[in-house]
């Protein structure tokens, strides 16, 4: 078991992740907010007495294994690097900084304390993506030739004046992860149109090469309704190709013959169409999202095992890509 200090009682942290943890090995031995009223339900919920407002007064107590934290972006680069300077592995939501620099110095921690840090990069577990990527792993789907992929919101993180930073780090950022991960390699030429109806409302699309000639574009945007399905995804190769959609829903098309005229036509595995939907009713506990299973592999590495978990390697790279992006807004 992993005793884990936990920072921030957030709503996302309440229903996203502390959930999680206790089905992956982790038991939480103390809770830090600056919300008493947060704090005290999240601790009842939990049955956690170790209660604390100040994340350095947490981050000191004894007989802690790891630090988890899903805070603010300054917050992430502060608590991370006074984690490990006290010896203490690291797991953060993203974004893991406000900017690329400061994700290099929870880098640059990281290596001196010689602790991992873990980013939150779940879209790389959600189902229907594991099972896509681990398609491409296969072999047979070969060469990634293209790519599209879209990732929507409404326009819920404007108050007053549009201000677009949070959609850039807290929205973005997971495609700026998600896409190259697909790709198996970099962006490498990158072109950001972009248009807004209305202050608050933008829309985006991202032009990009990978640097072994992949190509593809990302819309993402804060013009969608978030009741409705968000995401899709295409990924093209020779006479193949996978599709995404809402994360959960996963095709896999082939070079299948043509059937109208074949009085024998039939469905033949090795060519025509393979498609999965997870079954809702069934009595499992699945989280499709991927926060369970980041978790999971979280633990391992937590337990220095091997593991494939995002580190804080992944949140730098994706954070200096979208820099590339917002540096091409008008």
């Amino acid at each position: 078991m992993i005793n884990i200090g936990w920072i921030g009682c957030g709503r996302h942290a309440r229903q996203m992740l502390l959930p999680q943890l206790g089905r992956n090995g982790f038991r939480i031995a103390a809770l830090c907010d600056r919300d008493a009223a947060a704090l005290g339900e999240t601790a009842a919920n939990y049955g956690v007495a170790s209660l604390h407002s100040d994340y350095r007064d947490l981050i000191a107590q004894p007989g802690l294994d790891a630090i988890g934290m899903a805070v603010g972006p300054e917050l992430h680069r502060l608590a991370s690097i006074s984690a490990l300077e006290k010896g203490l592995p690291v797991f953060m939501e993203k974004p893991p900084a406000a900017d690329a620099a400061g994700a290099r110095e929870v880098a640059a921690a990281s290596q001196r304390a010689g602790k991992p840090v873990i980013v939150g990069f779940m879209k790389r577990y959600a189902t229907g993506n594991r099972i896509a990527r681990n398609v491409l792993d296969a072999g047979s789907f070969g060469k990634v030739l293209g790519l599209t992929g879209s990732y929507m919101t409404a326009p819920t993180y404007f108050v007053g004046e549009p201000d677009y930073t949070g959609f850039f780090l807290h929205h973005c950022v997971h495609y700026m992860d998600l896409i190259p991960w697909f790709a198996g390699e970099d962006f490498g030429d990158m072109l950001v149109r972009s248009v807004s109806p209305a202050p608050g409302k933008l829309l985006l699309h991202v032009n990009f090469t990978t640097r072994g000639g992949t190509i593809g574009n990302v819309v993402m945007g804060t013009v969608q309704s978030r009741g409705t399905p968000m995401e899709e995804i295409r990924i093209m190769g020779d006479h193949a190709r996978l599709e995404i959609d809402n994360i959960i829903n996963v095709r896999l098309y082939r070079d299948p013959p043509f059937k109208a005229d074949d009085p024998a036509a039939t469905l033949d595995p090795a060519c025509d169409t393979l498609s999965w939907t997870p079954n809702f009713t069934a009595a499992a506990n699945e989280d499709h999202k991927g926060y369970a299973a980041l978790l999971a592999d979280t633990a391992r590495a937590l337990r220095g095992e091997p593991t494939s978990a995002p580190g804080i390697e992944a949140g730098v790279v994706a954070m200096e890509r979208l820099e590339r992006m917002i540096a091409q807004i008008s």
